[in-house]
């Protein structure tokens, strides 16, 4: 007879698909950053391709895995962190749907990878202005759904480590997370049934 651990988490297709919807929207932002680049490497926007496929309803597979892979390539080929960190942000994206169902705080960087990644590559754009990272991880919170935040309250906080990208990554752990708890408080005594 099977156990449930308590450290598993139940995630859906559905969710899977939002969270991968999330990524692109974060890694879409800066991918002309590498194309600046490297025009003829196509590695990084087949990865986006893919992932956004899988968000609207195509399945997890090989092609997905292969896409992501390609542009981790990509990212060790690219000569500038700007274009380097948005290869990462585009191979997130394709690794988001990915995301395990454990209860561990390195699962977060399948959910806010691409994010921080993109946040970080705009940073070095601009000369590594904090300012431009900021303003891209607010615009991240403006794209994630309710289901993304909901996944993300399943698992433990950002982890520590991981450089500039990994502080970017807490951030905008904290700031969804606290997203979630304002709109707890501000909301209406009742349940709906649509949550």
């Amino acid at each position: 007879m099977a156990t449930e651990h308590a450290s598993e988490i139940v995630l859906s297709k559905r969710e899977l698909r939002a969270v991968s919807a999330f990524a692109v929207a974060c890694a879409e932002t800066v991918l002309d950053l590498f194309e600046a680049e490297r025009p003829d490497d196509t590695r990084p926007r087949k990865a986006i391709a893919a992932a956004r496929e899988f968000a609207r309803g195509g399945e997890r597979g090989k092609a997905l895995r292969d896409t992501a892979s390609a542009a981790l390539k990509a990212a060790k080929a690219a000569e500038t962190g700007a274009a380097r960190e948005a290869a990462w942000a585009a191979m997130s994206a394709a690794g988001s749907a990915y995301l395990h169902p454990l209860a561990k705080a390195t699962q977060v960087r399948h959910i806010l990878g691409a994010g921080a990644y993109a946040a970080r590559a705009a940073e070095l754009h601009a000369g590594d202005a904090p300012s431009v990272a900021a303003a891209y991880i607010e615009r991240a919170v403006r794209c994630a759904t309710p289901e993304v935040v909901a996944v993300l309250l399943r698992y433990p906080a950002a982890p520590n480590g991981g450089g500039r990208t990994g502080e970017l990554t807490r951030r905008l752990d904290t700031e969804l997370r606290a997203l979630d708890v304002r709109k707890s408080l501000d909301a209406p005594a009742s349940v709906s049934d649509d949550v």
